[in-house]
């Protein structure tokens, strides 16, 4: 014990001494953004459109000190990479360490032309960059300087299951859907939205070929109407779905709200909010079940504290919605180690992480370490920021300036 205290005084020492020479001293020196392009091997799609490229925006803040931070942002890159050199100016010679006052004068600075805009999703870059610059100077994980762990490892759920041009889709969906299962994922999401016809067939083959023990969750990106979401939500009730994700279009709350009070199914949503502002209207409207905050374009991890704050306010589950690289699903594992049990028990149940399995060489390749599943299970990095680098030669590779 007395050895865990001694260690535990001069690793509280050593970060304090870190933050007085930094407070003082450091600064941010330069900004570097890459637009990262891969085109896929084969094109799948959703409800909404198709995908045949990966292309993402990442940024790299790097201080006089030599302590550097990375982040992304969710939404068009190229557009992000311009709302990054736009605020640029705001950051250069300013100290990452007080990141949250740079956060608000990001927002200030942007309000009156960029209220829940894509902009944000620079800010949002940006913010998680600092965020690990300033894990790294005090050499603490990001989730212990958001307040703490309240978990060591994360439940992933494996996204997948979009639909293509395949003679044999339904087939090749359940064969799909076993694989994660095999993987040793115990929760799968599926796409929905194609057709209510369609929906109900496939949800009951992927159900049946994955047995009753693995969760299963329905997402058709805003693809439905109140009246069809209600009948699909009816038709597919009695197969156990865990959550039915954006059911009907983002604008509407009140239809959210009327849903939910319709269907034993769980409702999720909020990928499509920005800003805390945003989740109030979702949660005043009693949308939703289950809040998705998408750190990568809410505002950073700053704003999503303060998001999931708000959710358990109003007694509403927070899954953050992930998509994109290691940068982003290691900032959303960071925040999901630091989200409160809601409610409170002895054995509090797992909060699942969002793992996209389509195919995404940047992701795959870009971080180091890799992402690991082990036992059903992602562990939550013990290492300084978001324990994670960049490997240079996977950026050149996919960089589309360098």
């Amino acid at each position: 014990m007395a050895n865990k205290r001694t260690n535990f005084f001069i690793l509280t020492y050593e970060s304090f001494t870190h933050y007085v020479l930094l407070r003082e001293k450091v600064k941010i020196i330069k900004i570097e953004t890459y637009v990262l392009s891969n085109q896929l091997a084969q094109s799948f799609f959703f409800s909404q459109w198709a995908y045949d490229e990966r292309r993402i925006c990442v940024v790299k803040i790097i201080t006089d000190k030599g302590i550097y931070g990375w982040g992304e942002g969710y939404g068009p890159a190229d557009v992000i990479k311009q709302g990054i050199a736009l605020i640029e100016p705001l950051l250069l010679g300013k100290n990452p360490i007080e990141n949250e006052a740079l956060w608000y004068e990001m927002y200030r600075k942007t309000l009156d032309f960029a209220r829940r805009s894509v902009l944000f999703a620079a800010i949002s870059a940006i913010d998680i960059a600092l965020w690990d610059i300033k894990g790294k100077a005090f050499k603490l994980p990001v989730s212990v300087l958001l307040g703490g762990q309240h978990r060591k490892k994360v439940v992933p759920y494996a996204t997948g299951l979009y639909f293509s041009d395949s003679e044999n889709l339904a087939e090749d969906l359940i064969a799909e859907a076993k694989d994660y299962v095999s993987q040793g994922f115990k929760a799968i999401k599926m796409k929905v939205g194609l057709s209510i016809k369609a929906d109900v067939e496939h949800v009951k083959n992927i159900r049946k070929a994955i047995g009753e023990d693995i969760q299963l969750m329905v997402d058709s990106n805003h693809a439905y109407s109140l009246r069809e979401a209600l009948e699909l939500a009816r038709k597919i009730e009695p197969y156990n779905i865990s959550w039915f994700e954006e059911p009907v279009s983002p604008e509407f709350y009140d239809q959210y709200a009327q849903l939910r009070n319709k269907t034993s199914i769980p409702i999720a949503g909020g990928e499509c909010e920005y800003l805390r502002y945003g989740f109030l209207q979702l949660l005043k409207n009693k949308s939703v079940d289950i809040a998705q905050v998408e750190i990568c374009a809410s505002g950073g991890l700053t704003e999503a504290k303060r998001i999931g704050s708000l959710a358990s306010s109003f007694g509403v589950e927070v899954i953050p919605h992930v998509w994109g690289t290691g940068i982003g699903f290691h900032a959303a594992l960071h925040f999901i180690a630091n989200i409160e049990p809601l409610p409170g028990r002895l054995y509090p149940p797992d909060i699942l992480i969002e793992y996209d399995r389509t195919e995404n060489a940047i992701r795959d390749t870009l971080t180091v370490p890799a992402i690991k599943m082990e036992d059903g299970y992602i562990e939550v990095p013990q290492s300084a920021g978001l324990g994670i680098d960049v490997d240079e030669l996977a950026l050149k590779e996919f960089s589309t300036t360098l």
